[in-house]
């Protein structure tokens, strides 16, 4: 369950941990037992996660419509790179057999069709 912050008018700020479904309702104060609503105090502590987390949420923060630069999308695509149709592609080679009278086949292209 996760712990939510709350404001005490007369007493001050308390935490208490409940479920996600009761996030918005107020709280009693755990001196005074007044009804109190629930604010938010401290940022989310972002500094302790570790940094592969702390890299991924700041991706999934990212605007979808802001563009990369060209700095950015360098760093990312070295030259050649061939993830994104930039950079020269090679085709792969072709495997060709020879039989002893010198037919030629191609076994990996289409096996049922036979050479001339």
């Amino acid at each position: 369950m996760p712990v939510y912050e709350y404001l005490c008018h007369d007493c001050g700020p308390f935490t208490d941990m409940r479920p996600m479904a009761e996030c918005d309702e107020p709280q009693a104060c755990p001196r005074c037992e007044i009804e109190s609503p629930r604010v938010i105090l401290t940022a989310p502590a972002f500094s302790c996660m570790p940094a592969d987390r702390r890299k991924a949420h700041a991706t999934n923060e990212q605007s979808r419509h802001a563009p990369k630069t060209l700095d950015q999308y360098k760093a990312a695509h070295g030259p050649g790179c061939g993830c994104c149709g930039s950079g020269p592609k090679k085709k792969p080679g072709r495997l060709v057999t020879k039989s002893r009278s010198g037919a030629v086949g191609f076994p990996t292209a289409r096996p049922w069709m036979i050479s001339h």
